[in-house]
């Protein structure tokens, strides 16, 4: 069946970057606050945000200000964790689900950034949970968590892809078939690294049923991209280095040459910009960018 394309404000772009897009130049990339660890939550008094974040009630969709109080505690102890860990493919995993409701629930393969499977990206599957996702996040780095840019790249570097694709697999499988979920609908999200890994599923698993990439590594082979049967949503930022927008533009001639079904999306913004816990952290892009993703999975997944 021919897909329409749906190309929201031309940016494309592709190319294979190289696994260091991340960490291309000092500064850009996933890189932390100097006040905090990468992709942890950075601590901030009693009280004020931190009492906030504890006191959150998680029925719903999590506004762009709640979600970043949770990565704003500077003191004291981290955010509190909705979910648990669970075996995958011979590794670990954070399965997180909505907390009222039961079996079968939309579900979304939750793929990290290139520190890891850290509480920053745990906290964004509790996100997608609030909102009735099944939402469980993978680890590609089978348990290294990075804390330092050379540990990342090592980390990264060391990622095999025919391991990281059996690990994806899994979790569509494990979203399909466990009894918790049973996920009639399931989706992938993934940021930087993993927005790059979350477009490979899509390539690789044709029942995946939607695909978000923030800032992802890029393929611009149209025969490849003719895969993916699930609708494409791509977040990109106007001054990523990394990614950059003449890469976004090869991207999207390349989709729109495979008759893919997808939209991209670009904001004024910088790589990362998404990430609460980064020095790149763009409120307004990301709550934007959000606003844009929400109802993107919630017509793919839910309806």
């Amino acid at each position: 069946m021919t897909r329409v394309r749906r190309s929201i404000a031309v940016l494309s772009v592709v190319l294979l970057v190289p696994l260091s897009a991340c960490a291309q130049e000092s500064g850009s990339g996933d890189e932390p606050a100097e006040s905090a660890a990468p992709g942890s939550a950075a601590r901030e008094p009693a009280g004020g945000a931190a009492a906030a974040s504890r006191e959150m009630t998680w029925t719903g969709v999590l506004g762009e200000e709640e979600f970043k109080a949770l990565h704003e505690l500077k003191t004291g102890e981290s955010p509190e964790l909705h979910g648990t860990m669970v075996d995958l493919a011979g590794g670990g995993a954070y399965l997180s689900l909505p907390a009222e409701g039961e079996a079968p629930f939309p579900g979304i393969v939750v793929i990290q950034e290139w520190w890891g499977l850290n509480d920053n990206i745990k906290l964004w599957a509790d996100r997608l949970a609030a909102d009735g996702y099944a939402a469980l996040a993978v680890d590609l780095y089978d348990g290294t968590v990075a804390v330092t840019r050379d540990e990342a790249m090592a980390a990264v570097n060391a990622v095999q892809d025919e391991r990281a694709l059996e690990i994806l697999q899994a979790g569509f499988r494990f979203l399909k078939n466990d009894p918790r979920v049973r996920a009639p609908k399931i989706g992938s999200i993934g940021w930087c690294f993993g927005g790059g890994w979350s477009l490979r599923l899509a390539i690789a698993q044709p029942e995946l049923d939607a695909c978000v990439i923030y800032y992802g590594r890029l393929i611009d082979d149209p025969a490849e991209l003719a895969k993916i049967k699930a609708p494409l949503c791509g977040i990109f930022g106007n001054q990523d280095t990394g990614i950059p927008p003449d890469a976004v533009d090869a991207f999207d001639a390349a989709l729109q040459e495979a008759g893919a079904d997808y939209q991209i999306h670009r904001f004024d913004a910088e790589h990362a910009f998404a990430n609460p816990s980064n020095a790149r952290y763009d409120e307004e892009a990301a709550t934007r960018a959000w606003n844009v993703v929400v109802p993107f999975l919630a017509h793919h997944l839910k309806e």
